[in-house]
């Protein structure tokens, strides 16, 4: 069973501003296991950022506290603080002329002492934490050769040297690519069951977060924290509230999010699965609402029900149009 890592009660963030502190959220009460993802979400602007300094002590809390490890994090020395915490910033690693094995041996820098020279037992965490992420083929390459991708992988390397229980990123696909994003969100999750550490993590990547993460914080200016797994935020509308604005509906069928658009007629589904899906998916984008609670005389057949790979449309007259595509599908339904 996982335990409670941090534990967060009644906390003030904010930050200094020309006409005083400017606070940015109060009133925080939350709790952070080990073995799991946890992902923080909210618009820009609403204090993510500043949460997570705060939470990585980069920078004061205006009141409250935050126990780690069962101990305050003020009453940690910034040494002590390097033994617990590990962060992985959301800038872009530019570093020239250092080798993937000398950057991660960077993260022993706490145990290492004045001349940061590493042991056989330091060299060996570092190969550990290399080969965790998957890029020990990478390690005796320069980082600057290095992809965005396996760049951030490096950093992630890095913080698992350091051997902290807790794993702090900030943005961590924000310079990737999709499939990348994918990666890396799959490599944390499977990190934090792995390792048993707790890892948390800001995104705005919402879609691979409702998909990978074990527990979802939503951070919003009018509702302040609202926390839980990504399927009960589902169920009791916390979801579609957070994002209800113009164009975006929360879609309970699949659980994500989707263009929500403006219809001018509807037709009736008989079908699952994933034709039935792509059907539903491209006659919504064309103003057309379609789902199986739809009434209407007209009717689609999505294929996936008699299995010989065809659409059929039932007309009102009792006439049949078959259609070998989506396309030919919507073209006769554009006719109607």
């Amino acid at each position: 069973m996982n335990r409670e890592t941090i534990n967060i009660r009644n906390l003030s963030i904010g930050y200094p501003g020309k006409k005083g502190t400017k606070v940015v959220a109060t009133g925080i009460n939350a709790s952070i296991n080990n073995g799991e993802l946890t992902c923080l979400l909210g618009a820009n602007g609403v204090g993510k950022s500043t949460l997570l300094r705060t939470l990585s002590a980069f920078q004061p809390k205006l009141g409250g506290e935050i126990y780690i490890e069962g101990k305050e994090i003020g009453d940690y020395s910034d040494k002590q603080l390097s033994h617990v915490i590990s962060v992985v910033l959301t800038d872009k690693c530019d570093i020239r002329n250092m080798y993937v094995t000398e950057l991660v041996g960077l993260g022993r820098s706490p145990y290492t002492g004045f001349w940061g020279s590493l042991t056989r037992e330091d060299k060996k965490v570092v190969e550990h934490a290399i080969g965790l992420v998957g890029i020990s083929h990478l390690a005796d390459r320069m980082v600057h050769t290095l992809s965005d991708g396996e760049r951030q992988k490096v950093m992630i390397a890095k913080a698992l040297a350091q051997e902290t229980p807790v794993i702090y990123l900030d943005e961590p696909t924000a310079f990737l690519d999709f499939p990348s994003k994918v990666e890396m969100m799959q490599l944390l999750h499977h990190l934090s069951r792995q390792t048993d550490k707790t890892i948390f993590l800001s995104t705005h990547d919402l879609e691979l977060a409702l998909q990978i993460a074990d527990r979802i914080w939503l951070m919003d200016k009018n509702n302040g924290l609202t926390i839980g797994t990504p399927e009960d935020l589902s169920l009791n509308g916390s979801l579609s509230q957070f994002f209800a604005r113009k164009g975006i509906a929360f879609d309970l069928e699949t659980g994500l999010f989707r263009v929500e658009n403006e219809y001018t007629s509807s037709i009736r589904l008989a079908g699952h699965g994933q034709r039935y899906a792509m059907v539903r998916k491209a006659l919504q984008r064309n103003g057309i609402l379609a789902n199986r609670n739809v009434e209407s005389e007209v009717y689609i057949e999505t294929g996936d029900l008699k299995g010989d790979g065809t659409f059929v449309l039932h007309l009102k007259n009792g006439d049949t149009v078959c259609a070998t595509s989506i396309a030919r599908l919507l073209e006769a339904v554009k006719e109607l």
